[in-house]
């Protein structure tokens, strides 16, 4: 039976695809250092017969090595906190790329678009030259350079590039602090220019299309763009009311408040050199997956919303 490791599993990327590759009938191993967080995992998907746990810190590559031994592909979806993206992608990546080289894995890490820089007025492609205007945008490429570098002979990999993301399982997106207010009909804050469309993927979409990429063996060895739909704030603000009945009200938080903030905040304080982002986005071209893969999923907004308002208040119930 096919097996996979997925690391970060109880985080939100890392729980969107256990779920999809269970429901796909394959074996999963969920790592996480928080024995806790897997049990809670664990029982929350109502103890699937195909998921086995595995405790381990993605800093140490010789327990992921251990964790992957039985399985043939490794899902890297651990979440470095942003605050530490600059200092920790790297040392992440290295410790996985030593793992699955000395099993033989096929190994997927699933990043974001920093690597891209600016928008340049288009859909951008995989080929796109990387000019990124960050710290974070910079690290990223050095990681990209080592997860593809030639020093590794025996494994296989390949990056999916997100835009940002919401979901149920959302967790860690700009959007999520934004759609738990909505959610409960609280005030909410929001990042950036609330008339600004932005592109964001809906997560159960994302891991459908992560886990089409990654069985399929020519995949391997390139940067995979995964698009979404483009949104404004305000348009999410009218399908709110939709959905619940209620007017919502936001507060569009910018790079002063930020910075401001930011002084008592270090999450706020690393996001401010991403507000580039809010201001002029950029979005994914999906025109690889589609040549190679075929059809886009695109979970309507307004059934993507309904279903992570519906998680977020049976959660806050408990």
């Amino acid at each position: 039976m096919e097996k996979v490791l997925v690391l970060g599993a109880t985080g939100g990327t890392g729980k969107a695809l256990v779920q999809e590759l269970i429901a796909r009938g394959i074996g999963v191993i969920a790592f996480g250092r928080n024995k806790e967080a897997l049990d809670h995992l664990t029982q929350e998907l109502g103890n699937p017969e195909k998921m086995e746990l595995a405790l381990g810190d993605v800093f140490h590559w010789e327990s992921i090595r251990e964790a992957a031994k039985t399985a043939t592909m490794i899902f890297q979806a651990s979440n470095v906190p942003y605050h530490e993206m600059a200092t920790k992608s790297l040392l992440l990546a290295e410790s996985v790329m030593k793992a699955a080289e000395a099993n033989s894995h096929k190994v997927v890490f699933v990043d974001g678009v920093y690597v891209y820089g600016p928008n340049p007025g288009y859909a951008v492609e995989e080929t796109y030259i990387r000019k990124p205007n960050s710290k974070k945008g910079i690290i990223r490429i050095e990681m990209e350079k080592l997860i593809f570098s030639s020093r590794w002979k025996q494994s296989k990999s390949l990056i999916v590039r997100l835009p940002d993301y919401y979901g149920p399982t959302s967790k860690n997106s700009y959007l999520n602090p934004t759609l738990e207010g909505l959610a409960l009909g609280k005030p909410s804050l929001f990042i950036g220019d609330t008339k600004v469309k932005r592109e964001y993927i809906y997560l159960p979409d994302a891991v459908k299309m992560i886990l089409n990429v990654a069985f399929k063996d020519s995949s391997y060895g390139r940067n995979w763009n995964l698009p979404g739909q483009t949104i404004s704030a305000r348009e999410i603000v009218k399908i709110t009311k939709q959905i619940t009945g209620k007017s919502a009200f936001l507060i569009p938080i910018g790079k002063i408040t930020l910075m401001i903030a930011g002084i008592f905040d270090t999450f706020l304080r690393e996001v401010v050199e991403m507000m580039y982002l809010t201001k002029d986005p950029l979005v994914l071209s999906g025109v690889q997956y589609e040549r190679e893969i075929g059809n886009i999923p695109k979970t309507p907004f307004y059934i993507g919303l309904k279903e992570t308002f519906e998680f977020i208040r049976s959660n806050k119930r408990k």
